[in-house]
C-alpha cells in the first residue's frame, strides 16, 4: 500500500550567479555619434540656388573666379594656362633669352608712335616743326634697327638647337623677335627673369 519514496541525491554545490555588471571594454572617452550626425558632418554644405536669376548669378560668379585664375596663371607663365604658341620648354628658354637682355629697339616703336601723336597736337609752331624734325629722322632707325631682331632671332635659334636638340624649332626665331619688339611691362607672358638673367623675385 505504501509506496517506499526514492529520494534523489542533491547537490549542495554553490551555483554560480551570472554578474549583473559585466566588464565593460574601455570606451573612447566621448560618446559614439548617430549615423545620421556622421554623414551630416561627411557632406559639403551646400545651398541651391532659390530661382533661375539666382543660378544664372552663381555661375556668372564662378565663372568670373576661373577666368581670374586663369588669367593669373598665364601672367605667371604657368604650363597648363597658357596658349598653346606660348607652351613647351622651347618656348620658355625663348623667352628667358630675351628677358634676359637688354634690347633698346623694343622703345623705338613706342616713341615713333609717341612723337606721331605729338605732330598733331596744336602746339606753337616751332615746337611741332621740333617735334616733326625728330620724327623724320627717327623712322629711318626705325628700320635700320629691325634687322637687329632678325640676327636676335638667328641666335636665339641656334642657342635652342645646343640646348634641347631634336626639338621642333619652327617658328622659335619669329617669336623670340617678336618678344623683342615690345615693351618689357607689355610682354605676355610676364618676364621671370630680370635683365642679366637673374630670376623675377616672387610678389609678396
Amino acid at each position: 500500500m505504501f509506496r517506499r519514496r526514492i529520494q534523489m541525491p542533491t547537490d549542495d554545490s554553490p551555483v554560480p550567479v551570472a554578474d549583473p555588471k559585466p566588464h565593460a571594454t574601455p570606451g573612447k572617452g566621448r560618446p559614439t555619434p548617430k549615423r545620421s550626425e556622421s554623414q551630416g558632418r561627411r557632406r559639403m554644405p551646400m545651398t541651391a540656388p532659390s530661382n533661375r536669376k539666382e543660378a544664372y548669378r552663381l555661375q556668372r560668379d564662378r565663372d568670373k573666379t576661373a577666368r581670374l585664375r586663369e588669367r593669373e596663371g598665364r601672367l605667371r607663365g604657368e604650363e597648363r594656362y597658357l596658349q598653346p604658341r606660348d607652351r613647351g620648354p622651347v618656348r620658355k628658354f625663348a623667352r628667358d633669352w630675351v628677358d634676359s637682355r637688354r634690347v633698346p629697339w623694343a622703345y623705338a616703336l613706342p616713341a615713333i608712335l609717341a612723337l606721331l601723336i605729338l605732330t598733331v597736337i596744336p602746339f606753337p609752331t616751332e615746337i611741332r616743326a621740333f617735334f616733326f624734325y625728330i620724327y623724320n629722322y627717327s623712322v629711318p632707325v626705325m628700320v635700320l634697327l629691325l634687322p637687329l631682331s632678325y640676327f636676335m632671332a638667328l641666335r636665339v635659334k641656334k642657342a635652342a638647337a645646343e640646348k634641347f636638340p631634336g626639338e621642333n624649332l619652327k617658328g622659335i626665331g619669329f617669336y623670340a623677335a617678336m618678344r623683342a619688339l615690345q615693351m618689357r611691362p607689355l610682354r605676355y607672358p610676364k618676364p621671370t627673369v630680370r635683365p642679366g638673367g637673374a630670376p623675377v623675385p616672387p610678389k609678396v
